[in-house]
């Protein structure tokens, strides 16, 4: 892939938000569902938020944050969360039920060469020893199905991207999954979607969760697959960036 530099002025567009989002201050985030908000006009609004990770570094009280509104009156808060524009002024989506639309429709649109070539792709299908769903599974006439979890990288220390951000014995039997998703013939890629445009390489969180950064290792050492890219993010869209660089040794602890 190009470098930020070359890229095309009008990258892939993957996701319009329409309408634009609304401007607002973060008061505090809390019960990791809700988030109050002031707006410019200062209404003080409580708003959902749909991460319920540690969201460290993405949800400090000052921050800018960029929500949207649904018209569906069953809602009990109408408003959603959807980027913070830090006060460094880096972007973040930290709706993380983005991740795997916008990494499906990259997919559909084959704007990602890795994953390019396939005629199907479903969503949240069983699979595995341990209860599991896969994210994406790609599906074409004489290829093995390729399985695809993705997991969405918020978290910037020490200018590297980190995941996960928190211990994650999910994230674990995903990585077990794909891996005997190897063993027995099939294609298997772990998708690091980069949310946060202050990042440009990815590693590993053994300082957080230091099994998950060992299952990491030996899936990849078995043929997962492990695919970085970032994303450009704006209150209009989302768009596809560049394929951002893997580091699997061990990194200096922030």
């Amino acid at each position: 892939m190009p470098s930020n530099s070359q890229l095309p002025a009008l990258a892939p567009r993957l996701l319009s938000f329409n309408p634009k989002l609304q401007p607002a201050t973060l008061i505090l985030r809390y019960k990791r569902f809700l988030a109050d908000i002031v707006t410019p006009e200062g209404e003080t609004l409580t708003i959902h938020c749909a991460n319920t990770g540690a969201m460290t570094g993405c949800a400090t009280p000052g921050d800018r944050v960029w929500y949207s509104t649904s018209d569906n009156p069953k809602r009990k808060y109408p408003h959603s969360w959807e980027l913070t524009q830090t006060q460094t002024d880096d972007w973040i989506c930290v709706n993380t039920l983005r991740a795997n639309e916008l990494v499906s429709a990259a997919i559909e649109n084959n704007y990602i060469f890795e994953l390019s070539g396939y005629i199907s792709v479903k969503r949240e299908v069983k699979y595995g020893g341990e209860n599991s769903r896969i994210d994406l599974l790609l599906q074409a006439e004489n290829r093995p199905n390729c399985y695809i979890e993705v997991k969405s990288v918020t978290l910037l220390q020490q200018q590297c991207g980190y995941f996960p951000d928190a211990v994650t014995l999910r994230g674990q039997k995903h990585l077990r999954e794909l891996k005997n998703m190897v063993a027995n013939g099939h294609r298997a890629v772990l998708f690091f979607a980069v949310l946060h445009t202050g990042i440009r390489q990815v590693a590993a969180a053994r300082h957080i969760d230091k099994r998950y950064a060992e299952l990491l290792a030996q899936a990849q050492q078995a043929g997962v697959e492990i695919i970085c890219y970032g994303f450009q993010l704006s209150p209009d869209g989302i768009a596809l960036d560049a394929r951002l660089p893997l580091l699997l040794d061990e990194m200096p602890h922030p």
